[in-house]
């Protein structure tokens, strides 16, 4: 509805169906980001401060009319998985029919990289899933571009290389070498040496802590701050040796899987477990988390997958025969399994946390796979393995909206510098690492002091006692240091020592005999007859 100007009479514009439909939700939305209904401007006298005003209302007006349309048009992220129809199977369709209807662009992330004289192959991708860390055991260390399928960097360090992680962003990853782990630039440089980790067998990166979180082959845990270079915590498991290693994404616990069927998970400011569970009857061979954070899955030798519910922790979800060398989550909640030659993805479509088949890949035979990861953002499954590294189309595996100011895979060298210094300034100390981040600020209830023994309370009154002998009294003038003087002094810093121990022992004595007083009167009185028997037999 309009007014016209020139006549002052109304005019309906008429719209379809559909678009004042339209019009109409996107009204509604728009409501929901406006910041409550506009200011009066035309009481103001300033006219200054009216325009600069005025341009700040039109500016929340756009702000919330696009935010009302980037929710209305915005594409679903729940679909994009592969569909069948009759008797057709998801598990049957092999990567080259799904090579030929995808587009170029997604067609370039499938590939094979073969490298046998440098494997077995292990990998990290950055957060926004841009960037690949891969490291060869036989020494080779590279860091590939993804997007545009360049090599950044690559080098030998001519030794064994077990494992490779990102920190914070791709300037900066380390890998896990033979005798130490070590500390490299985006460009190849060695930056540091951890001697104090040891001969490392796993690495992790607490993103949100800037921790280094690494096992090494004798089962000590190292915590360490990337940002100070201070050791945070350096505990031995007394599990023995593992090579099973993974880090919550909720909490930043780090769980370690051990020989006996054992996960234990760790926070850095305890030298103890913060949690024991027996998953298992035999050893542990690989260990995933969802991206909630509250579902993680465990692989044992005796070819079994379980799903855990780490709210409840009293039996497993499900479980899914079959062997798993390595596991992986996506960001959608797809559970990859590589063992042997073969790579199993398992989908959870209903949402019931019952996971079934969805996809299957076979490698060249003879090729052991070492470890599988989903690339972020991305419908890709990276495979490392004997023989180098490949990469695979799982449709559906990514987040296809990703949020700029969390991982943005388009940003600029100016933007990654400005997310560091955010990132620094919103570093988390490590005592905010537990089970459950939601206790963070609630208040802790006040325990009951326990009343000490009479022993302990000996105890304490001697040490006090021997305290107090042991000053040495300050040298007077003359006349003022005989030894009476100085003993009755002595005397009276013991007795000064003793007071409050005996003053708590006659209090505690008053208050048992006030119990026993009240105790004796609030007993019904015997009958006379018992009364005289009872003196009878008090006398005699």
């Amino acid at each position: 509805m309009g007014v016209e100007p020139e006549s002052g009479t109304l005019a309906t514009t008429t719209m379809p169906p559909v678009e004042q439909e339209i019009a109409d939700e996107l009204d509604d939305r728009v409501k929901k980001y406006l910041r409550g209904e506009g200011a009066n401007l035309k009481v103001l006298q300033d006219k200054k401060l009216r325009g600069q005003l005025a341009v700040r209302e039109d500016l929340y007006g756009k702000s919330a009319k696009a935010a009302a349309k980037a929710e209305k048009w915005l594409m679903p992220s729940e679909g994009g998985y592969l569909e069948t129809e009759g008797i057709e199977k998801t598990w049957r369709i092999k990567q080259e029919a799904i090579a030929r209807e995808v587009d170029i662009l997604s067609s370039r992330n499938q590939y094979d990289i073969v490298l046998p004289d440098l494997g077995p192959y292990t990998m990290d991708f950055t957060l926004s899933g841009r960037y690949m860390a891969i490291g060869g055991q036989k020494g080779h260390l590279a860091i590939v571009d993804m997007k545009n399928m360049n090599l950044i960097k690559e080098f030998q360090v001519r030794e064994t290389v077990r494992d490779v992680v990102f920190l914070h962003n791709e300037l900066f990853f380390a890998a896990a070498q033979k005798k130490y782990p070590y500390i490299y630039s985006r460009d190849g440089t060695e930056l540091h040496c951890l001697k104090e980790h040891g001969a490392v067998v796993r690495l992790q990166f607490l993103k949100n802590h800037f921790l280094l979180a690494s096992i090494n082959k004798f089962g000590q845990l190292h915590y360490q701050d990337v940002t100070m270079g201070e050791m945070i915590g350096n505990y031995r498991t007394g599990l023995g040796r593992t090579d099973v290693m993974q880090v919550n994404p909720f909490n930043g616990v780090i769980a370690l899987g051990h020989s006996g069927g054992t996960v234990s998970m760790w926070k850095p400011t305890s030298a103890a477990p913060l949690l024991k569970m027996l998953c298992h009857r035999g050893p542990i061979s690989a260990l995933a988390f969802h991206p909630n954070g509250h579902l993680m899955a465990t692989a044992g030798k005796e070819k079994k997958i379980k799903l855990w519910d780490l709210r409840k922790l009293d039996s497993e979800l499900q479980v899914i025969h079959g062997h798993a060398k390595t596991l992986d989550f996506s960001q959608k909640g797809l559970l990859a399994r590589g063992t042997g030659s073969f790579v199993q993805i398992l989908s959870d479509f209903s949402g019931t946390q019952n996971y079934s088949r969805y996809m299957g890949h076979s490698i060249v035979k003879g090729y052991q796979i070492g470890k599988v990861l989903f690339r972020p953002y991305e419908d890709v499954l990276g495979i490392g393995h004997s023989m180098g590294w490949s990469s695979i189309l799982i449709p559906g595996s990514g987040e296809p909206n990703f949020d700029s100011w969390v991982a943005n895979p388009f940003e600029t060298s100016k933007q990654r510098r400005e997310k560091e210094v955010r990132s620094l300034l919103d570093k988390l100390p490590p005592e905010t690492i537990m089970l459950d981040p939601t206790k963070i600020g609630t208040v802790k209830p006040a325990r009951k002091k326990e009343k000490p023994s009479k022993q302990e309370r000996e105890t304490e009154m001697e040490a006090a006692v021997e305290a107090a002998k042991g000053i040495v009294l300050k040298k007077k003038t003359k006349g003022r240091n005989k030894p009476s003087k100085k003993t009755r002094k002595s005397k009276e810093m013991i007795a000064k020592a003793k007071r409050p121990f005996l003053e708590q022992q006659r209090l505690e004595e008053e208050q048992l005999a006030a119990k026993k007083k009240q105790r004796v009167s609030e007993q019904v009185p015997l009958p006379k007859s018992l009364q005289r028997f009872a003196r009878k037999e008090s006398l005699t």
